[in-house]
């Protein structure tokens, strides 16, 4: 398991996943946003407003949750802490990701 920083426009979250998400975090991340459209699973992340017509709402929460159910149910992933910004040192090098 890898540290990894993510956000949805919010608070930066650190997290535990599998090595092979840290790794290629991009893909991953961007086959959820793919999951939230297709996949009936993902049905109550979809809304829709009148004004707005329909749109998804999601957190990186969310994305942790589609890693531990749908993709790697025997490794599961964490958040570790908050951290803030601009980021420690020790963070720099972390892959990231914001939705």
């Amino acid at each position: 398991m890898k540290k990894v920083i993510l956000s949805a426009d919010g608070p930066l979250g650190l997290y535990l996943v599998p090595d092979i998400v840290a790794d290629s975090l991009h893909e991953y991340c961007l086959a959820f946003c793919d999951w939230l459209n297709d996949s009936p699973d993902a049905a109550k992340y979809r809304h829709f407003s009148k004004d707005i017509g329909t749109y998804i709402a999601y957190s990186q929460e969310d994305f942790i949750d589609y890693l531990n159910k749908y993709v790697f149910p025997m490794d599961q992933s964490e958040k570790l802490a908050e951290i803030g910004w601009p980021l420690q040192d020790e963070y720099k090098t972390l892959p990231r990701f914001n939705f």
